[in-house]
């Protein structure tokens, strides 16, 4: 028997159930002490890896590969700080409910806590990011220990996939020697001989005859209602929520990642530019509503928030399929731990249908001359203003595609100018946590799993933040076009009132950094190539079609001069909304 045997044995065991409970993606990050997992992870026939050296672009690629297929995807790395450099990533993932186990590789107890190399406190590192976490126990080579090992995979997974989704952290203490046995016979084989060694049924929440009366009753006491749909993480429910608006008659305004600006359904109560109407007191008292049915996280626009918050009187009733809380106006009224699908129907079936009323037409004629005045007035625009590079980004991606929408200004002014169309397109972000870090890696983890092209629109600090993120792309073959804003900086802070404040204003908010980006597209073995104007931003999308690889495109905008032409332009759409509205 190899000294190793007993250590070979426990770890297969844990990774083929992992394998058997649907795993099937795991990312890696090399190390000495996850040794024994990282070679049998590789050798087993139904995981996939995926080497990414940095810990911290490696989490965020396996939220994107998560993301696309809303099943768990694992993640392996060392001991010591690699763990630390998860962080980012499990937050953003405990926050936007994606599910992923993490793996990490420790130091047995005997060396802990004495000053042992690479050895850290992680028990619990993660605190309450993780749904779950397990000190593993030891290796041992006995049939009792295999069942647990192979519970713990099943737990874990089970623990990830329970909604609302997220982490859960095995960390693994090893002792040496770490190098597995591969000729060991029946490595993967499991004494009971299970499909799986243990099975979680779902449980389907579902409301009761007293609670759906309730609610009808309630709908049916108001007319001037909307419905509001931001990121939803359950299964898709955008032809559902279209049915139910044309039965109400109440317009929907859709967050760029609801999914209900694009594809094929219906989008005539679909309002785009609801952002920039509720900028003006005057049309949010027109078209203030009684009642909001509101589908999944709270969109991204502040107006629409402070609408919300600041008119308690407005019943909101918040759907939430995992049964979780995200109300940050604090003034729900009713929280409902239901399927999108599955209250869709039950509205649908229990209430009248109503007629189109005064309010649903103020909502839809609003909308109808702000997106008409908008694209009138971008297309004069011949400077590279970042709003117009939305609308051309409209015309002229592909008919089915990818979008991954970058924090700070990309998200806002994609909600602002980005409107609605029946191209096939599937919107991204990482609006967990809102953070600027790992979009990069996250829009490479989602290309990887998907067939459409997929095109980033990212600010040239986030691009910064994720460079390392490139390396996935040169490593691994994946396509992705970039479409890198470079104002120079912070964009986001000129529209904030730290931009009042001249003498430190560039120093610590506007951190201008100067960096030539055609050369990181060269380290990574990519295209690149500057845009001078719009025609030159329309033929490189035409090529785009056909190019595979990574592909930068950087438009260089003014941070400056935008916030001013962006506010005169809103302006001046408040102004023509009000006389369509006869304010």
């Amino acid at each position: 028997m190899s000294q190793s045997d007993p250590l070979t044995k426990y770890v297969a065991n844990f990774v083929d159930e992992l394998a058997r409970s649907g795993v099937e993606d795991v990312v890696i990050s090399p190390g000495s002490r996850s040794t024994p997992l990282a070679i049998l992870i590789a050798e087993h026939k139904n995981l996939t890896v995926h080497l990414s050296i940095d810990e911290r672009s490696a989490g965020f690629f396996a939220l994107g590969i998560a993301k696309v297929q809303k099943k768990p995807v694992a993640l392996l790395c060392t001991s010591g700080t690699a763990a630390a450099n998860y962080y980012p990533a499990i937050v953003e993932a405990y926050y936007a409910r994606v599910p992923l186990v993490v793996i990490t590789a420790d130091r047995p107890h005997e060396l802990r806590d004495i000053g042992a190399p690479q050895a850290i406190d992680q028990i619990n590192i993660y605190g309450k990011y993780a749904k779950w976490f397990v000190d593993v126990a030891l290796p041992e080579e006995n049939s009792n220990m295999f069942r647990y090992v192979r519970q713990i995979a099943g737990r874990a997974v089970n623990k990830a996939m329970t909604k609302p989704y997220g982490i859960v952290h095995l960390n693994f203490p090893l002792r040496e020697p770490l190098l597995p046995n591969l000729n060991m016979e029946n490595l993967w084989s499991s004494e009971d001989m299970r499909e799986r060694q243990i099975t979680f049924l779902p449980s389907n929440q579902t409301l009761s005859e007293e609670d759906l009366n309730e609610l009808v009753h309630l709908l049916e006491e108001f007319s001037k209602g909307l419905i509001v749909c931001g990121e939803m993480d359950g299964e898709r429910a955008e032809e559902s929520i279209v049915e139910l608006s044309n039965h109400l008659s109440f317009p929907i305004l859709a967050d760029p990642l609801s999914q209900l600006r694009t594809g094929k359904h219906s989008k005539r109560k679909v309002i785009d530019h609801y952002d920039t109407l509720l900028k003006d007191e005057e049309i949010i008292n027109h078209l203030k509503p009684d009642v909001v049915i509101r589908f999944g996280a709270m969109p991204v626009s502040k107006p629409l928030m402070l609408m919300l918050k600041n008119n308690p009187d407005i019943i909101q009733i918040i759907i939430d399929d995992a049964g979780g809380y995200r109300e940050p106006t604090l003034n729900g009224a009713y929280i409902v731990p239901a399927a999108e699908n599955f209250i869709c129907r039950q509205l649908i079936s229990r209430t009248a249908k109503r007629d189109e009323s005064r309010f649903d037409k103020s909502w839809i004629l609003a909308n109808e001359i702000c997106s008409q005045y908008i694209n009138e007035e971008i297309a004069q625009i011949n400077d590279l203003f970042e709003g117009k590079i939305y609308t051309e980004l409209q015309k002229n991606v592909c008919e089915e595609c990818n979008l991954v929408i970058g924090n700070s200004m990309p998200i806002r002014d994609f909600d602002t100018y980005f409107g609605n169309t029946d191209k096939e397109i599937h919107v991204y972000g990482n609006r967990g946590a809102n953070g600027i870090d790992g979009v990069v890696s996250t829009a490479l983890g989602i290309s990887l799993k998907t067939e459409a092209p997929t095109v980033l629109i990212i600010g040239d600090l986030s691009f910064f933040h994720d460079l390392n993120g490139l390396l996935m792309a040169k490593l691994h073959a994946i396509d992705l076009t970039v479409l890198l804003i470079n104002n120079d900086g912070g964009g986001i802070f000129s529209f904030l009132p730290q931009s009042k404040e001249e003498k430190h204003f560039e120093a610590l908010f506007g951190t201008p950094i100067g960096l030539d980006y055609e050369k990181a597209a060269q380290l990574y073995d990519g295209s690149y190539k500057e845009i001078e104007d719009w025609d030159q931003f329309r033929q490189f999308f035409e090529t785009m079609r056909t190019r595979k690889g990574l592909n930068i495109i950087e438009v260089p905008t003014d941070r400056n001069t935008r916030v001013e032409v962006h506010r005169e332009l809103l302006q001046l759409v408040s102004q023509e909304i009000k006389k369509g509205l006869q304010l």
